[in-house]
């Protein structure tokens, strides 16, 4: 695999489908990671240990008026997980489980979505990491979308959460209590919160309500 296509590839995050029919009915947004994260916790012993990964960024395609029809495509730096354990985090890198030297990047691009209750949505998409592509069904919140000011772009806010087994993807490193038992947890469960920031807006002449700016649609499937 070349560093180009390496760099390109997309995780996260979040929700949707891409579409062709309707494409050009989606706004863009962009994942603001400054108001949004995504974390972790898996069991250890007899509690959980939490995590997060700073470094991600991902595209949203979202279709208001058929929220069905939308999208995304997000990726993960690996190596940027913090579990607020400098030992723990250089161990996490390792080969006994991300192996970040060989796999620096996680993937998610979603392939559907169904409609939930309200404003909750099924999203399913694959998770490549660790070498691994598997389907993956995030359970997904849409909060709607606000602006800061009148001369702001847009913003939309979703929740996401998931459960995987972390040995589906390769991940199996554990170690047996002398009383019984292991250290770690098989399932990871996944918290995502999304700010997103729409783009190609701008404002109205004379300071009327926002339009939207003609982006075309980045995630295009054969």
């Amino acid at each position: 695999m070349s560093r180009k296509l390496t760099r390109n590839l997309f995780l996260a995050l979040a929700l949707g489908v891409a579409v062709g029919a309707s494409a050009h009915a989606a706004d863009r947004y962009d994942i603001d990671p400054v108001h949004s994260s995504v974390g972790f916790k898996v069991r250890h012993l007899a509690s959980y240990t939490t995590g997060v990964f700073t470094d991600f960024k991902g595209t949203i395609m979202l279709d208001e008026e058929n929220i069905v029809n939308s999208g995304v495509e997000a990726t993960i730096q690996v190596a940027s997980i913090d579990t607020n354990n400098e030992d723990r985090d250089n161990h996490l890198r390792t080969e006994d489980f991300f192996h970040v030297e060989k796999y620096p990047v996680m993937r998610f691009a979603s392939k559907k979505v169904a409609k939930g209750a309200d404003n909750t949505f099924k999203v399913t998409g694959e998770l490549m990491m660790h070498g691994v592509t598997k389907e993956v069904t995030l359970d997904v919140e849409y909060f709607g979308r606000m602006a800061l000011s009148p001369d702001k772009p847009p913003r939309a806010g979703f929740s996401a959460s998931a459960e995987l087994n972390r040995k589906d993807y390769g991940i199996v490193w554990n170690k047996v209590l002398d009383a019984g038992g292991l250290v770690l947890g098989e399932t990871v469960k996944i918290s995502i919160e999304i700010e997103a920031i729409m783009q190609g807006w701008k404002p109205l002449p004379g300071g009327g309500k926002s339009q939207k700016g003609g982006m075309e649609h980045p995630i295009q499937r054969k």
